[in-house]
């Protein structure tokens, strides 16, 4: 297989949460300025917590996306950060966020204006006003937090703005958001079929006889806080999607992208930095950390991102690859910022000291690579694919029994209680992670070396390289 290069990514890189090509999947967009809810009415249309919710302002910063199904209409969600104007805490950080809003804005086909009908109309809230009306999509108008009746008397200080059929809504207890949503589906463009594409991680597949098909890969980014996670993603989708900053916790949301690469699609989600609970002082921190665990639930393939310059394998890194190996899933381990690394003999040092901190999964691959020159990145891309095809492979019930055939043949088990341990035949009884069952006199009696023996043999005849294997011993009779 041949090196893979980067097609220019899709114009909606948004990725569907059940893995289905968004090619005909009209998008909506919710935006407003800093703390008006836009985050809790994204995840009451999504019907899951899947973005970040705090009262802090500025918690949502990158774009993230959804599939959500709106009453029988696939739709695809987009969360934005908060808009506010220059001068403010933010400072930069608040430019980069409105030129992801711009982003996202382009992308939607409907927009979600909303407000706080508990105060009166910002600086911020004429900003967001004045950048959707120049963005030239169909924008329907929220007036959030109407909890009370006195509130929606509130609502008529926001017609001064401009804006028109104000839609009175509390995204908390979701009152007036069924209104909203008859709005959202008669404002969509006319319904389209969906590419359907399986890229679920289902607990376990079927036996051999019946192999589905390899779903999209779904691979999660993570790492510790400003290892350089958001900047390899920009660099595969070719576009600054996620918010790269030097200041830890950038990033706070698990967010998914699609990009195309010369064999194929990738889903990759970028997760905010984990970082050790003795050191997480903020309850966003504790958020973030959770939402990087639940990429790992959803991804096929774990990119373990270090720092080649500073720390590479510490103590956090190991617990996050341990972290990732404990639930099933396919590993690279990516060594960033070999840029900063001066000479060969650093560069065999770095890489002698990243295989003895990770021993422990030493069957994944170590790649090497600078995320902000590009360096390594289509060795990286290959490496993915790669691991994510074993991850997926089955290995036929008649060739898997001649493996053992043979491997028992090169190096019987050691005896149980001064008896023989006989292992009668095998079988593969899952992929993502490939899992085997061996039938055995005594399987209580196989040894855990000698269960090494033969995950270390099924990798070099077979090439589950990347990919934890799960063996299993069960009583079976000749």
């Amino acid at each position: 297989m041949g090196r893979e290069r980067l097609r220019k990514p899709a114009r909606r890189c948004g990725l569907p949460i059940d893995g289905r090509r968004p090619a005909r999947l009209p998008f909506v967009a919710v935006v407003g300025r800093p703390n008006v809810g836009k985050s809790t009415l994204f995840n009451r249309l999504a019907r899951a917590p899947l973005s970040i919710v705090d009262p802090t302002p500025g918690v949502t910063r990158d774009r993230l996306y959804a599939e959500v199904d709106l009453r029988g209409r696939p739709v695809g969600l987009i969360d934005t950060g908060g808009v506010e104007a220059e001068g403010t805490a933010l400072g930069e950080m608040a430019d980069r966020i409105r030129l992801q809003v711009r982003v996202a804005l382009e992308e939607a086909d409907v927009v979600v204006g909303v407000f706080d009908a508990t105060s009166p109309p910002t600086v911020d809230d004429e900003l967001v006003v004045d950048l959707l009306r120049r963005a030239g999509r169909r924008v329907l108008w929220a007036a959030n937090k109407i909890d009370r009746a006195r509130d929606a008397a509130a609502t008529s200080e926001y017609y001064r703005l401009g804006v028109e059929n104000l839609q009175p809504i509390s995204a908390a207890s979701g009152a007036g958001v069924g209104e909203l949503l008859d709005r959202i589906l008669a404002a969509l463009p006319p319904a389209g079929e969906p590419e359907a594409e399986e890229a679920g991680v289902p607990p376990a597949d079927g036996p051999d006889e019946a192999p589905a098909p390899p779903p999209v890969p779904r691979v999660a980014v993570i790492g510790r806080p400003n290892a350089g996670k958001s900047t390899l993603v920009n660099r595969l989708l070719g576009t600054e999607r996620m918010l790269v900053d030097e200041r830890p916790g950038t990033t706070r949301d698990a967010v998914d992208a699609l990009v195309e690469t010369e064999h194929g699609p990738l889903v990759l989600i970028d997760t905010a930095g984990l970082r050790r609970r003795a050191r997480i002082a903020e309850r966003l921190e504790q958020l973030a950390a959770l939402s990087a665990v639940r990429a790992l639930e959803r991804c096929h393939v774990a990119l373990l991102l270090t720092d080649g310059s500073a720390e590479a394998g510490a103590d956090q890194d190991r617990h996050l690859l341990g972290l990732a190996a404990a639930r099933g899933r396919a590993l690279v381990v990516v060594v960033n910022k070999i840029d900063l690394v001066r000479g060969a003999a650093a560069l065999r040092e770095l890489d002698r000291r990243v295989r003895d901190a990770f021993g422990f999964a030493a069957y994944a691959p170590v790649r090497f690579v600078s995320a902000r020159s590009g360096r390594g990145v289509p060795e990286l891309l290959h490496t993915v694919r790669r691991v994510h095809e074993a991850f997926n492979r089955r290995v036929p019930t008649p060739e898997l029994n001649r493996f053992l055939e043979s491997a028992v043949e090169k190096h019987s088990p050691p005896l149980f209680r001064n008896k023989p341990v006989r292992l009668l035949y095998a079988a593969q009884t899952a992929v993502r992670p490939p899992s085997f069952v061996f039938f055995a006199n005594h399987p209580d009696g196989v040894h855990a070396s000698y269960a090494r023996y033969l995950e270390n043999r099924l990798r070099e005849r077979y090439g589950f390289d990347g990919c934890p294997l799960r063996l299993r011993f069960r009583r079976g009779r000749p």
